[in-house]
């Protein structure tokens, strides 16, 4: 079983490679002067907003640096690029690395930003029946697998004293959870902002549970192993130009608003609704969020839900704490 569940990975990687290696440019090497960072990121948060500024790629350049930014439509998929080396550093909630690591991937965490529990939650259509997270039992769930929302449909069910196998859960990325959601295929449909704010605004989708109360939803910034220890300055710059922007955002709501609906192509209404749920202000990853994310690793575990147990220590490098 081990050995399919590797072989498995090995080709979802070369697959996966190969697609992404089509559409990048050749990256110099690293003694010429053009190096070239590359950086994935998803369809809203602050990195979104720092590839609109274009700060970090101004003063990168200053040093001979070229920034090339990748889009993935959710964590699993960045970080599945991340692994098989068609991108350098990147952003993902929660759930997403504790998936990579228990497949072997070989990343570390180097930064993260604050709790922000309001910005993903189970939603169900407006005129639907379901009243709480409990009349889940028995219903069809889209959700993307791997992702935050995951350890959120968890929480959420044990708190409601819902086993997790008396759901039916449907794993769709989310374009295609939303088609399902609209056209009655799925009940209930666990997401994150912008997608999340899209729903409520363009849906009128109901929210049963957020996660408050249930989980941080920290988002985390990561970097492949080697590519941390061999240039720690350059993962410097960038993590101070995410505090730059990150403070500027704080103080900036309606322009993070029309850069992020610039980028994404959402309405402004719907990305000024998902920014007002963000939290700015990365950190360095402490004790207490490692810990906080070896719970989530020994839950996701626990249901053999990832193929062994890990330990969330072994992805920091000394070098970044």
């Amino acid at each position: 079983m081990r050995n399919r569940h590797a072989a498995r990975r090995r080709t979802l990687g070369l697959l996966f490679a190969t697609a992404v290696a089509g559409a990048l440019p050749p990256v110099h090497a690293q003694g010429t002067q053009n190096k070239v960072v590359r950086i994935g990121y998803q369809k809203y948060g602050t990195l979104t907003l720092l590839k609109g500024r274009g700060t970090l790629d101004k003063r990168l350049a200053q040093q001979g640096v070229t920034v090339q930014w990748t889009e993935f439509p959710a964590g699993p998929q960045l970080l599945e690029g991340l692994n098989v080396g068609s991108i350098d550093f990147g952003t993902v909630g929660e759930a997403p690395p504790i998936f990579a690591q228990a497949a072997g991937a070989q990343l570390v965490y180097v930064g993260n930003e604050p709790p922000s529990p309001h910005s993903e939650a189970i939603v169900v259509p407006r005129d639907s029946k379901l009243k709480t997270v409990a009349d889940l039992k028995g219903k069809r769930i889209a959700l993307n697998k791997g992702s935050n929302v995951h350890y959120l449909l968890l929480r959420a069910l044990e708190q409601a004293g819902v086993p997790y196998q008396d759901v039916r859960t449907v794993f769709l990325p989310p374009a295609d959870a939303r088609a399902a959601f609209e056209r009655g295929a799925v009940d209930a449909w666990v997401i994150w902002d912008p997608f999340f704010a899209a729903a409520q605004k363009q849906l009128g989708a109901r929210v049963l549970a957020d996660g408050r109360g249930l989980v941080a939803n920290h988002q985390f910034y990561l970097a492949a192993r080697n590519w941390a220890r061999q240039n720690a300055a350059l993962n410097q710059v960038i993590l101070d130009e995410i505090a730059r922007v990150d403070e500027w955002g704080r103080h900036n709501p309606k322009k993070v608003a029309a850069i992020l609906a610039a980028q994404t192509g959402l309405d402004v209404a719907i990305v000024e609704l998902a920014a007002s749920r963000y939290s700015y202000g990365v950190k360095p990853v402490t004790d207490d969020v490692l810990r906080a994310q070896q719970r989530i690793a020994d839950a996701f575990a626990g249901l053999k839900l990832i193929p062994q147990p890990i330990a969330i220590k072994d992805a920091v490098l000394a070098s970044t704490r």
